[in-house]
């Protein structure tokens, strides 16, 4: 986020050193241009994922879609945004609002354009606003493939945005070059800040010690008590007017010799209800949080119940591979009868999440808070487990043991061996033939016969799988002469019978 609109959210929250706490988050890039110029396109890309519907067809993305970044090397957000194009609809005017908000919550704007069709009065009118916004832009040429590149955007140095990066989003040419253009221009501009980290990076994370613990969840399901009772002094503001906490505020303390840094965050409400200005901030800050931290306390509240937008949010944590404790709030306010239906409703709706601590607790009159600790430090040790290739090919042959894997066609998927391959989340990969033919189940059941045998508690476990190459694979056997001879004989020896 630039540093006046985190100055404008960190003193309506009453915050110090707001530039410190912007360098332990990771950047936010957004993406903005006219319809239909590849902005979808470059956003799968860049997360390496589905996520933003692509089509032929201009007007496609209308709201602002959010995603972590997995091209570069280093941390980012990025954010798509629909197309202006400069109409006077209701529809437009909604989308370029959309823009807007995701233009001041970038630290750096890529405004693509389209090689193929050239400069455009509406290019023009995106860069204007882009200045007038007083926006970081980096300007990006897509859909270069099969053009004399230098002749194909001469036309866009007219925009006054400086040197022009080529792309072919669809194929993915020049997109690692990109973002390292863009790495460039973040360790610039964070080297304003004297002796400050890039955004995002190991080193800006490093100044908040011990375990990062962020606590996430709904505007006025407790937070924020939570984390005063957690610290045993009022160290947050904390009312019961929703959407107090304005920004994310790191908290390190020390309890039982371990170190923690608490994340405390804003409440994340449904897009339709968000009104205020700051507030609308409230997603992006959110999100940063949960990539920031190692473990996530999701915070729900029991006199509430189970709401979408929880869901939405646990997504976001399991989307970040993040080790996740559930704290039930406002739990003895509660009456028998109530709590027992409460009890049910969470076991229906959180099933998926059967590897995450649940504990029942009471920010205000402290019940089972002192636990939530035990279950951070639990969830924390298994995401950063040291798991040896010998441990893991033997549970993978005991799997492979009491449940062999499916036939593919004639032939049955063999699984070889297993190592590790990284943590926060622990990832395995397992090696062997015709791998991707292996069934959701069986995937299922491997994940969870891992999880059971190594201990793993609250945190996700991925699984990769690797198949490999046949060798021979393409070769013909070139017989010597003395086989030709002999496959000779046989033949006229099958002829005469």
């Amino acid at each position: 986020m630039r540093a006046s609109a985190m100055t404008e959210i960190a003193s309506g929250a009453g915050l110090s050193d707001p530039a410190l706490r912007t360098l332990a988050m990771i950047p936010v890039i957004a993406l903005v241009g006219r319809p239909n110029v590849g902005k979808s396109t470059l956003f799968n890309q860049l997360t390496r994922s589905r996520d933003a519907l692509v089509a032929d067809l201009p007007g496609l993305t209308r709201d602002r879609q959010y995603g972590i970044g997995r091209v570069g090397g280093f941390p980012y957000m990025v954010v798509d945004t629909g197309g202006l194009s400069g109409d006077d609809d209701a529809m437009d005017a909604a989308m370029a609002q959309q823009t807007r908000q995701a233009v001041g919550e970038a630290d750096l704007v890529l405004l693509l354009v389209d090689a193929r069709a050239g400069l455009t009065a509406q290019d023009e009118a995106i860069a204007r606003d882009l200045r007038a916004q007083g926006a970081r832009a980096l300007l990006v040429a897509n859909k270069t493939d099969g053009l004399d590149i230098d002749s194909a955007t001469a036309e866009f140095h007219a925009l006054g945005l400086g040197a022009i990066v080529p792309i072919a989003a669809a194929h993915g040419r020049g997109v690692a070059g990109l973002m390292q253009r863009v790495r460039d221009t973040l360790v610039a501009d964070a080297g304003e800040v004297a002796g400050a980290a890039v955004p995002g990076s190991d080193e800006a994370l490093d100044r908040w010690p011990g375990i990062r613990v962020a606590l996430v969840g709904r505007p006025n399901v407790g937070k924020s008590t939570l984390i005063n009772r957690l610290l045993g002094e009022v160290r947050v503001v904390a009312t019961p007017i929703a959407g107090t906490t304005r920004d994310s505020i790191f908290i390190p303390f020390e309890r039982d010799g371990q170190d923690y840094t608490l994340i405390d965050t804003a409440g994340v409400r449904r897009r339709a209800r968000v009104q205020d200005t700051v507030e609308k901030f409230s997603v992006v800050k959110t999100l940063q949080a949960i990539e920031a931290a190692h473990v996530v306390i999701m915070v729900l509240d029991a006199q509430a119940g189970i709401a979408d937008q929880d869901a939405h949010l646990l997504g976001m944590v399991l989307d970040a591979g993040r080790a996740l404790v559930l704290a039930v709030n406002k739990w003895d306010g509660l009456e028998p009868d109530l709590r027992e239906r409460v009890r049910v409703d969470l076991e229906r709706k959180l099933g998926f999440l059967r590897f995450a601590r649940m504990r029942l607790v009471s920010a205000l009159h402290g019940t089972n808070v002192g636990h939530l600790l035990e279950d951070v430090r639990e969830a924390y040790a298994s995401a950063f487990a040291e798991l040896s290739t010998p441990r893991l090919s033997r549970l993978l042959e005991s799997a492979v043991a009491e449940h062999a894997p499916p036939l593919v066609g004639h032939h049955r998927i063999k699984l070889r061996y297993a190592h590790q391959g990284g943590q926060n989340p622990p990832v395995i990969v397992i090696h062997g033939n015709q791998t991707e033919s292996l069934p959701g189940s069986y995937r299922r059941f491997l994940e969870n016969f891992f999880r059971t045998h190594l201990g793993l508690v609250g945190t996700p476990l991925r699984l990769e799988f690797r198949s490999g190459k046949n060798p021979f694979a393409g070769r013909r056997n070139v017989l010597t002469e003395r086989q030709q001879r002999k496959r000779k004989r046989l033949l006229r020896h099958v002829k005469r019978r």
